[in-house]
């Protein structure tokens, strides 16, 4: 679990457009941030370019060209004031890493749950994992529901389960899911 590009800082000098949806650990699905380099902002753009991809037409009109989304700006406003508040991004950077090395230390060492991303590629957020028999994942499922765990079951593409660990996920909340998970392989195996 490699977090190294997450602790350099981004010289957005170093890129004509950084485009990024802040769903999940900054605010509501639909809200994006598009940082975007002066000499990028132009009308002699193609025709079958979007108006809402004319990023003149954005910048003439100061971000107002459609109405914004008002709360969910207001919503990630908050999560920065919190996540300033919980130590800033290093700080949550070195929460989230805790959070996923609890988890992945527990399916590492597991003779039932297997994660399925290679160690170098896994997400600090997202946490894919099978018991490797979907019956039992299912059966998993159902009682990790029951538990109170929520959202475990696999994206539909995929299948098994996944644990999503974002920003607002206590440590707390990931060590309850690994004892779930250990008394189920206890009574399962």
């Amino acid at each position: 679990m490699s977090s190294d590009i997450l602790s350099q800082p981004v010289n957005v000098e170093d890129y004509g457009l950084i485009f990024f949806g802040v769903q999940k650990n900054v605010g509501p699905a639909g809200v994006v941030v598009v940082i975007v380099r002066e000499d990028l902002i132009r009308d002699d753009l193609p025709e079958y370019v979007p108006t809402m991809l004319k990023y003149k037409t954005q910048a003439d009109a100061d971000s107002l060209y459609n109405t914004p989304p008002c709360y969910g700006i207001y919503i990630c406003g908050l999560v920065f004031k919190w996540v300033k508040s919980m130590g800033g991004l290093k700080a949550m950077q070195a929460h989230n890493e805790k959070k996923a090395k609890i988890l992945y230390d527990f399916l590492d060492e597991s003779k039932m749950f297997k994660g399925t991303v290679v160690k170098e590629d896994r997400s600090l957020m997202n946490v894919p994992f099978v018991t490797g028999n979907d019956e039992l994942d299912a059966k998993f499922v159902k009682e990790a529901t029951a538990a109170g765990f929520v959202n475990l079951k696999g994206h539909r593409s995929v299948g098994g389960m996944r644990a999503s660990i974002y920003n607002a996920m206590p440590i707390e909340g990931v060590e309850k899911l690994v004892a779930f998970m250990k008394d189920f392989e206890e009574k399962n195996s």
